[in-house]
C-alpha cells in the first residue's frame, strides 16, 4: 500500500509539477521609507509608492494595507489616514503593482514621532467567499508630526506626560484641587469676617 501511494506521489510530482510545487509569494520594493520633512496636522502628503510584487508560481489578488508592531514605542497611525491606489489588485506571477500612498493627517492629532508597516499581502478566497490572508511583505514608515500651536503643544506635553504617570498623577491632580478649594474657601470666609467686622465697626462709629 504504501509502494502504491508513493508512485502517486511521483506521479502527481514529475506529471503536475504546476499543482505540486505552486506557491503563493509577495515581496516590497523598498525596506524603509524614512519622511525626512516634519508633517503639520490638517495637511496632505503623497509618500513615496510602494512596489509590490507577486513572488509566486500562480497568480491572485494582493492587497496595500497598514499594519504596526505590538509593542512599539512610536504613536501609530489610523489606517484611516492613507490612501492606496489601488487597494487592491491582481498580480500574475512575477508581476509588480506600483501603489500610491496619500497619507492624510486630522486636523486634531497628537504629535509626535509615528510609525507603521506599509504592507502588501496576498489575498485568497476560503470557502464560503470568505478572504484570508496568507504571506506579507512590509516596509517600515516613519513619520513626525509637529504640534498645530504652541498652545496645543503644551496640552499634548501635558497629555503625555499625565497618562506616562498614571495612577500618581490623578492622585497629585486631586491633592492639588483639595489644595485649592481650602485656599479659596478660606479667603472667602476671611473675607466674609473682615467685611462683618469692618461693618459692624461703621455701625457704632
Amino acid at each position: 500500500m504504501k509502494k502504491i501511494f508513493l508512485l502517486l506521489f511521483f506521479f502527481f510530482l514529475f506529471i503536475f509539477p504546476s499543482l505540486s510545487l505552486a506557491k503563493i509569494g509577495v515581496g516590497v520594493g523598498t525596506g524603509k521609507i524614512q519622511v525626512e520633512d516634519k508633517l503639520k496636522p490638517g495637511m496632505i502628503y503623497e509618500l513615496p509608492s510602494l512596489t509590490v510584487f507577486n513572488t509566486g508560481d500562480e497568480e491572485g489578488d494582493y492587497e496595500a494595507a497598514i499594519t504596526y508592531h505590538e509593542k512599539q514605542p512610536e504613536l501609530r497611525p489610523l489606517e484611516e489616514w492613507f490612501g492606496f491606489s489601488p487597494k487592491e489588485f491582481h498580480l500574475k506571477s512575477g508581476e509588480a503593482q506600483e501603489v500610491k500612498i496619500k497619507l492624510n493627517l486630522p486636523v486634531k492629532m497628537e504629535p509626535g514621532n509615528y510609525f507603521a508597516y506599509l504592507e502588501g499581502h496576498p489575498l485568497k478566497k476560503a470557502e464560503g467567499g470568505q478572504t484570508t490572508v496568507g504571506v506579507a511583505a512590509a516596509a517600515k514608515l516613519y513619520f513626525t508630526v509637529l504640534p498645530a500651536n504652541p498652545v496645543l503643544g503644551a496640552y499634548y506635553k501635558v497629555a503625555s506626560f499625565w497618562r506616562l504617570n498614571q495612577p500618581w498623577s490623578n492622585r497629585i491632580a486631586i491633592a492639588v484641587a483639595v489644595i485649592i478649594i481650602y485656599l479659596g474657601m478660606r479667603k472667602y470666609l476671611g473675607f466674609q469676617i473682615g467685611f462683618r467686622g469692618k461693618k459692624e465697626k461703621s455701625s457704632d462709629e
